[in-house]
């Protein structure tokens, strides 16, 4: 009934469910709720639209996607006559995957060498720990990594990232103290020299209302520009799943600063609705690149669409 949920993942049969069911426990919230509403003889009505919308709306899917879905749905009762409630998974499932297929773009490391990541968000959105997670991803594929411990304003970070780097057997450039644009110009440098494949440069978390924070970031991007021109080759905006619409208005104004090129969703394991990502899809669409469900080192994956939103309506993967 949902096969068209299961074209284009890349993992095996055995690793994609288990994903699947970790991705479906993290987004229960919602999930559970929209489980309530397909129930089996249950009808197509006006009752059952307006539960619909308002799950939707409480899951952080916003006012403009809950409308683009619904519209969808409602065409396809119509044109497909469709009767019972639990026919209404399938139509909803449909509509999503309209709407959040075109953010599912896998990030290709290939065409630059080194190829430069820069990483930007707010505090306390995972930055530091997606790198981690980034750099065993990378590793995985075969990818030589190197780390730049940006984030100068806090020494908890820096050590963090060096402890993640001993985790992945990995080089990281970082000085006591000291401006995180040089930080990184030296990692960008050190990469060229040793022929590395990717480098991740850490930034320090800032609030997207910090205008003076906000400027030496994009000096962040201008500096890393001057030893490899053409990069950095990816701005990834790291967004914590649990603060909703708020992460809209983050994808904003850091798109607007830096030219966002990627979002990387974390915290899907607790209590995220996960509705988010249609709202960014439809009021500013950049590619969702990886997912996280917790915080061990295979635990951020490339974000699949059909993955997705068979863990949000509880399909069977």
């Amino acid at each position: 009934m949902f096969s068209f949920l299961k074209k284009n993942s890349t993992a095996t049969d055995t690793t994609r469910t288990s994903w699947v069911s970790r991705l479906t426990a993290g987004l229960a919230r919602t999930g559970g709720q929209l489980a309530s509403l397909f129930v089996p003889g249950g009808k197509i009505d006006d009752e059952l639209y307006e539960e619909l919308e308002t799950i939707l709306i409480t899951a952080d899917v916003g006012m403009d996607a809950t409308r683009t879905l619904l519209a969808d749905v409602r065409r396809q009762v119509k044109e497909q006559h469709l009767t019972e409630a639990s026919q209404l998974k399938e139509a909803l499932a449909h509509a999503l995957l309209k709407l959040l297929q075109p953010l599912a773009k896998p990030l290709d490391v290939t065409p630059h060498k080194p190829f430069v990541i820069m990483m930007c968000g707010v505090n306390g959105a995972g930055k530091t720990t997606s790198i981690g997670k980034l750099a065993k991803h990378f590793q995985n594929q075969g990818k030589s990594v190197l780390l730049a411990a940006g984030d100068t304003f806090r020494a908890a970070a820096r050590e963090q990232l060096m402890e993640w780097g001993k985790r992945n057997d990995v080089t990281v450039i970082a000085q006591q103290s000291g401006d995180a644009a040089a930080v990184i110009y030296d990692a960008v440098q050190a990469a060229q020299a040793r022929g590395i494949d990717v480098v991740l440069a850490d930034t320090a978390g800032r609030l997207t209302t910090q205008a003076h924070l906000m400027e030496e970031i994009k000096k962040v991007k201008r500096v890393i520009a001057k030893v490899m021109p053409e990069a950095p080759h990816e701005v990834l905006l790291v967004l914590d799943a649990n603060t909703g619409q708020n992460a809209l208005s983050q994808v904003k104004a850091f798109d607007e600063a830096l030219g966002v090129t990627g979002l990387v969703l974390t915290k899907l394991d607790g209590t995220a609705k996960g509705g988010v990502i249609a709202a960014i899809a439809k009021a500013h669409p950049i590619p969702v690149r990886f997912i996280g469900v917790g915080e061990g080192l295979d635990d951020l994956r490339p974000f699949v669409a059909e993955d997705f939103i068979s863990a949000l309506l509880g399909i069977d993967a």
